[in-house]
């Protein structure tokens, strides 16, 4: 007779309780809530995986992995937000776009119209305070990387270095301000990420841009 008794049953349970928590009320949630739940859901998972591969209880690590999980997502949540915040009331009324992606970097969109001129790499006077505030709301970890764009006006070979020149003015201008260079990362994508209709003066200019990303470093 077979007196092995299976937790896989309770394992599952909670996962897919965990999983109810992280997606029931998503929409009513706000970020910090969202990213409790989502934390809770994903440490669920890992340790249940984890306490049966080490001879545990997997129901015991699916819901201490939940708690861990739990407390990770609220502050991964809370400092994004935090930062997202801060970028918006410093950009407020420019034109600057802020938004959180997908893999939770903040990303800050400069048009053209307050960042370089046609043609150039130099930083146009409006853009010289936003930095300032930019480089003055970076704590002492955040990683940021400066992707430069151009239109379609012109050839790769114009393009391409014009692209990165202008991340690199940028990156120049935080690092005199006090950012170190240690944590600044720089790109240009030339004209080959296009976020409008090239066809079109007002489509090349939202085209003509520098996004800059935010992230916590890699543990």
């Amino acid at each position: 007779m077979n007196h092995d008794r299976s937790p896989r049953p309770r394992v599952a349970a909670t996962i897919v309780l965990a999983g109810a928590i992280a997606l029931a009320g998503c929409e009513t949630m706000d970020e910090r809530q969202r990213g409790t739940a989502q934390g809770a859901a994903i440490g669920a998972v890992a340790g249940a995986v984890i306490g049966k591969a080490t001879g545990g209880k997997a129901g015991t690590g699916a819901v201490a992995g939940a708690a861990v999980g739990a407390i990770a997502g609220n502050l991964w949540s809370k400092r994004m937000q935090d930062k997202q915040r801060a970028m918006e009331q410093a950009t407020q009324g420019t034109g600057i776009e802020v938004a959180r992606t997908e893999d939770n970097q903040l990303k800050v969109n400069v048009p053209s119209d307050i960042s370089f001129a046609v043609g150039r790499a130099d930083l146009q006077p409006g853009l010289r305070p936003v930095l300032d505030q930019f480089a003055q709301g970076l704590d002492a970890t955040t990683v940021v990387r400066i992707v430069g764009h151009t239109d379609s006006t012109g050839s790769d070979a114009i393009n391409d270095p014009l692209s990165l020149e202008r991340a690199r003015t940028v990156s120049n201008y935080l690092q005199d301000r006090g950012v170190p260079a240690s944590r600044l990362e720089i790109a240009g994508r030339g004209s080959r990420e296009p976020v409008a209709d090239n066809t079109t003066p007002e489509g090349r200019a939202q085209n003509r841009r520098v996004e800059i990303f935010l992230r916590e470093p890699a543990a």
